[in-house]
């Protein structure tokens, strides 16, 4: 496509207490596409409502690529080849991110203070515990949609409704203590006893009912599929409550 073919202009709120930041990713995407952009703010509300009675449209922004209308954000991308991720596709990338994170700040910690990012015993044990904490902090930013989701699958939350809400609790705790060594005689028992009725409840689900459900180990909101990440979060907790005990005592 020649230069003079790449021409598009984009019409976008930009107000004084309001800039929409899709008119701002839509410049952004376009340029990065080669495109020459023209930008048209638009900064006030009548300027705005009389854009949208003008093309007969009910959003901002509104890009027109050789005078011809594109539409919106989604809707630039699409036509660049550049189309956004259907937010209901399944997706291990948040379980890939989270695992490699804490993974990451294992290594950092044994580098800080031993000097060295060998795998040793200390470093699984910090990227376990780190894990367990991040799952508690993302299952707590709404407690009650990962509830919702727990109680499909886990065979003590749905006999017992409250102990979907004091998993994540629980898990944390578990992961806090362990991070730092203390408290043995708490934390093992925890994870020990969370780890071992989650893993059950995800084999039964899974592997022995044949249900497919949406993973809660990363949220409410996770379209992460039940299955081997779940399992692998709950045999962590177990593998590290009993490594806690033989190798540091249950006190």
């Amino acid at each position: 496509m020649s230069d003079t073919q790449k021409q598009a202009v984009v019409y976008r709120m930009k107000m004084a207490k309001h800039q929409c930041p899709f008119g701002l990713k839509t410049v952004d995407i376009l340029k990065r596409h080669g495109y020459q952009v023209e930008d048209q703010p638009l900064t006030t509300r009548e300027q705005v409502d009389a854009f949208k009675a003008e093309h007969h449209v009910n959003t901002t922004p509104q890009t027109f690529i050789n005078g011809q209308r594109i539409g919106g954000y989604e809707a630039v991308r699409q036509y660049i080849g550049r189309p956004l991720r259907d937010p209901n596709t399944t997706t291990y990338r948040p379980v890939a991110v989270l695992f490699s994170l804490t993974a990451l700040s294992a290594i950092a910690l044994s580098l800080g203070f031993y000097g060295s990012a060998g795998l040793s015993i200390q470093t699984v044990e910090w990227f376990i515990a780190l894990s367990m904490v991040v799952l508690a902090l993302l299952k707590l930013q709404d407690v009650e949609s990962f509830s919702n989701m727990f109680v499909n699958y886990d065979v003590l939350a749905r006999r017992w409704v409250p102990y979907s809400y004091v998993y994540p609790y629980a898990e944390g705790l578990a992961g806090i203590l362990m991070l730092g060594g203390l408290l043995n005689w708490v934390s093992i028992p925890i994870a020990l006893f969370i780890g071992t009725i989650g893993a059950f409840s995800v084999f039964k689900a899974v592997y022995i009912d044949k249900r497919e459900l949406k993973c809660a180990c990363v949220g409410g909101s996770s379209k992460v599929p039940l299955g081997f990440v779940s399992l692998t979060e709950n045999l962590m907790m177990m593998a590290m409550a009993v490594w806690m005990w033989a190798a540091h005592g249950w006190w």
